[in-house]
């Protein structure tokens, strides 16, 4: 991660990029994001992106744990004549 300039406190280092970028796509991406400059909308895909990666990271983890219960899975059901102790 870049880091931040002098003097600032808590605040992400900017960087200004030069990129050859589809036009239309970025179009399309900044009314997707409700974004009001180019600018921004390459920031908020950005975020978008990192947040997805997140989601995913947690997602594994929670795999790697055993998962979650599915509370909609019907338990198999019992055979005619074979009864659980209580």
């Amino acid at each position: 991660m870049a880091k931040s300039k002098p003097g600032r406190v808590n605040e992400p280092a900017i960087a200004r990029k030069n990129m050859d970028m589809d036009v239309a796509k970025l179009e399309r991406a900044r009314a997707v994001l409700g974004a009001r400059t180019e600018t921004e909308t390459v920031d908020r895909a950005l975020d978008y992106v990192v947040f997805q990666g997140e989601v995913f990271a947690a997602l594994d983890h929670l795999a790697d744990l055993g998962g979650l219960n599915d509370p909609y899975v019907r338990p198999p059901a019992r055979t005619r004549g074979s009864r659980s102790a209580r």
